[in-house]
């Protein structure tokens, strides 16, 4: 009996207890049980960018509360697929409001889209997360959130890089459903003192052919810098006929914004090679473990679940996107459950009847906490600010091959960088950047700026010129591959002006030839040639003359103007004696001793120390300084004379029985006769240098000349061959060597000016020592 009695009271304590505990594990069952808070999700589910975006949402519910597992609150998903389409967003969005009351939306792609839930959201006070851009006013949608960085912040960073390869203007495209961007473009390319040639304005609906028709019209203007700002679908058809067009080409630059480059990992092949050469603003994400894990993560969840995404490298609006979605996971939290109430339902709410919407009581607060919310996330800090993203770092990309390559970072404080070095600040320049690979597989800088040739190249004539220095043009043929090279100072001076300009001009340069590679003829019928267009211009040892004029227009001279004259250094050990004649020695010496004489005969009878220095007579000392006056005059005059008759003999041009050459078919001929007393048969006609070396040697006694007339660009080409020789004179006669284009060409204004400022800077002169190294003298 004692048995069963300790038996029922062991029974009743076991029963107690398993009761007490049944009502406590039913009570904390009770107590733990979360609340499901209804947030859309509408994207495109066709696309990559859909798929990959709505992937990071998943894991980043999935991540957040297997963290938080002790949270009231469990967000659940409901998506809705718009296929691309906006009206089809805001009807899967009514819907989302009216049936299932969500608390917060997330995923509007595109602009338009993001426009039309901006309204449904500020009308129901509803977060909407978007991943464009958010319109610059943002007291007009409070409740629309931009989870990606400030579209002011980009354009900053595209105009330091316009700035830091000094170009000055650019044209701009965009889609024209995004006007809210334009004031936004002025102020940031204002600041930096940017023009805008041209607004470019092209729907996403345009068919092909609008857009070939709008790219047509930019391929006739001069301005070669195109930033494009568009979203990915138009901004694929766009480059894609761009590049058919030929427009991708060399002397072009191509700037793109974010809202393409973030996504430029999911376009197909074609896209990419539309894109090679161009350069791309991104979103910078910080590398870390916790990015690297993620990434791995993901991939491994991609291939699970078959989404074929896995390929395809994880984008920033992907990151993003999961730091949003577990930011908003954290705002309703802590808004709590007994603040998340649900609206007033609307039956029967169409898109005829948005007025109807009814306000969600606790969307203000979740806004509000959204914006309190700051965090160490994925892509690093994340804190919204102004309903944008907050991030003051962008990575600059380089198209190249099948994708990209980073040449450099811009961050608000420290501009363009190569790397992120905080608390130094490194100037905005193209230095600032790596190696960049431009449009044509082009690594010098395109200058941005190109004359329309309507895809012509300019047939730059150069003459060919047997027997005077070369140094002016040369040619030389490649006989296997038929390719021309020319050279020389003409050429120089050419290369230095065109490339000085402010665009690109493609020339090619076409030798004045035969088929057999002689002479085709005189330069008069080489500047014919472009009279009559067969050539777009001439470069070489062109004179300036008032009858070439009529058919071509020349640019500034390049080279000095005038003609000069030659003559042999002389070479006489007894030169110093010839300042003066014979007559002239004798009289002087005379005059020393006659002058010596009458000094003593003046001094003798007063000054006891006639040794001395001191005269003590004012006669003697009146014929003293007269004669110090005389010898001061003769001795100037000696001194000059000596110094020319050193240089050279002293020829006088007007002087009859003196022979002159000059140079065989040039201009000298007319302008000596024009402009000296000298005859007809004292000028000889020389065809090469050598010819005029060998006349000088000569002297007229031996069937040579005197003298070389010839304008001052040849004889400075002679003398430096020559040294034996010196230019003794100059007159202003000819009016020098110049460029020669057809009439009206823009070329003669832009080429003329960069003359002029090779002039200035001297870099004319560094050419003339370059090619016309002389021992020789030059006199004026």
């Amino acid at each position: 009996m004692e048995f069963w009695a300790n038996n029922r009271t062991l029974l009743s304590s076991l029963i107690f207890l398993s009761l007490a505990a049944s009502e406590v594990l039913s009570h904390n069952s009770s107590a733990t049980v979360a609340s499901e808070i209804n947030v859309g999700v509408i994207l495109d589910m066709g696309s990559w960018v859909g798929k990959t975006i709505h992937s990071c949402i998943t894991m980043a519910v999935t991540d957040f509360y297997a963290e938080n597992a002790h949270h009231k609150t469990r967000m659940i998903l409901h998506t809705r697929d718009s296929k691309g389409e906006p009206l089809r967003a805001l009807s899967a969005a009514l819907d989302l409001l009216e049936n299932l009351e969500v608390h917060a939306i997330i995923g509007p792609e595109t602009s338009l889209e993001t426009n039309l839930l901006a309204i449904l959201g500020d009308k129901a006070k509803v977060p909407i997360l978007s991943f464009a851009a958010r319109p610059p006013s943002s007291a007009k949608h409070p409740f629309l959130l931009s989870i990606t960085q400030s579209e002011s912040a980009q354009l900053k960073c595209i105009a330091t890089i316009i700035e830091s390869f000094k170009w000055r203007d650019v044209i701009v495209i965009y889609e024209d459903t995004d006007y809210r961007i334009l004031p936004l473009f002025i102020d940031s390319f204002k600041e930096k003192n940017i023009h805008i040639a041209y607004w470019s304005a092209i729907s996403p609906s345009a068919s092909n052919g609008q857009i070939l028709e709008e790219l047509h019209k930019l391929r006739t203007m001069h301005t070669k810098v195109f930033v494009v700002h568009m979203s990915p679908s138009l901004a694929s058809r766009f480059f894609v006929n761009a590049n058919r067009l030929g427009m991708m080409h060399e002397g072009s630059a191509w700037l793109i914004t974010d809202q393409t480059v973030n996504v430029m990992d999911t376009m197909d092949s074609e896209v990419i090679e539309s894109l090679q050469g161009a350069l791309g603003i991104k979103s910078y994400n910080p590398p870390s473990a916790k990015l690297r894990d993620f990434t791995l993560r993901w991939q491994k969840n991609c291939r699970t679940k078959a989404l074929y995404v896995a390929l395809r490298k994880l984008n920033v609006l992907g990151i993003r996107t999961y730091d949003a979605t577990r930011a908003l996971a954290m705002a309703i939290e802590r808004v709590r459950v007994e603040n998340l109430q649900a609206r007033k339902q609307n039956v029967g709410l169409n898109l005829s009847d948005l007025a109807g919407i009814g306000a969600s009581p606790s969307g203000a607060s979740l806004l509000r906490q959204m914006l309190e919310i700051r965090f160490s996330g994925l892509g690093g800090d994340f804190q919204l600010m102004n309903e944008k993203q907050i991030s003051d770092a962008f990575e600059i990309v380089n198209m190249i091959y099948k994708g990209e390559r980073r040449v450099g970072l811009w961050t608000t404080k420290d501009g363009l960088t190569k790397e992120i070095q905080s608390g130094k600040l490194h100037p905005s320049s193209s230095n600032a950047l790596e190696e960049i690979i431009w449009p044509g597989g082009r690594k010098a800088t395109p200058k941005g700026w190109m004359m329309p040739m309507n895809g012509e190249t300019l047939r730059i004539g150069v003459p060919v010129k047997l027997g005077f220095p070369t140094s002016f043009l040369q040619l030389s043929v490649d006989h296997q591959t038929n390719k021309s090279e020319v050279t020389g100072f003409c050429v120089d001076v050419f290369h230095a002006a065109i490339e000085a300009l402010p665009y690109e001009v493609p020339y090619e340069f076409v030798p004045f030839v035969t088929p057999t590679g002689e002479s085709a003829g005189s330069y008069t019928d080489l500047i014919d040639e472009v009279f009559y267009q067969k050539f777009d211009a001439v470069v070489g040892d062109i004179t300036i003359t008032s009858n070439r004029s009529l058919y071509v227009d020349f640019t500034l001279p390049f080279t000095d103007l005038g003609v000069g004259t030659v003559a042999p250094l002389s070479n006489s050990m007894w030169i110093f004696l010839e300042p003066l004649e014979g007559s002239l020695w004798v009289t002087t010496a005379c005059f020393f001793i006659l002058t010596g004489f009458v000094i003593w005969v003046i001094e003798h009878a007063v000054n006891e120390e006639f040794q001395g220095q001191k005269l003590l007579s004012n006669l003697s000392r009146f014929v003293v300084t007269i004669w110090v006056f005389v010898v001061l005059i003769m001795t100037s005059s000696y001194t000059a004379t000596l110094s020319s008759l050193m240089t050279v003999r002293q020829i006088q041009l007007a002087s009859k029985g003196l022979s002159i050459g000059y140079q065989a078919g040039s201009l000298e001929q007319g302008i000596i006769g024009n402009n000296t007393n000298f005859v007809d048969n004292t000028l000889r006609p020389y065809n090469s240098s050598q010819d005029y070396a060998d006349a000088l040697s000569k002297g007229s006694k031996h069937g040579g000349v005197d003298a070389i007339i010839d304008e001052i660009p040849y004889i400075k080409a002679f003398l430096a061959s020559y040294p034996g020789y010196a230019m003794i004179g100059s007159e202003p006669t000819t009016n020098g060597f110049a460029f020669a284009f057809r009439k009206g060409s823009p070329l003669v204004t832009e080429m003329s000016r960069e003359i002029a400022k090779l002039r200035e800077e001297g870099k004319l002169r560094e050419l003339e020592k370059k090619w016309f190294k002389s021992e020789s003298t030059l006199s004026p």
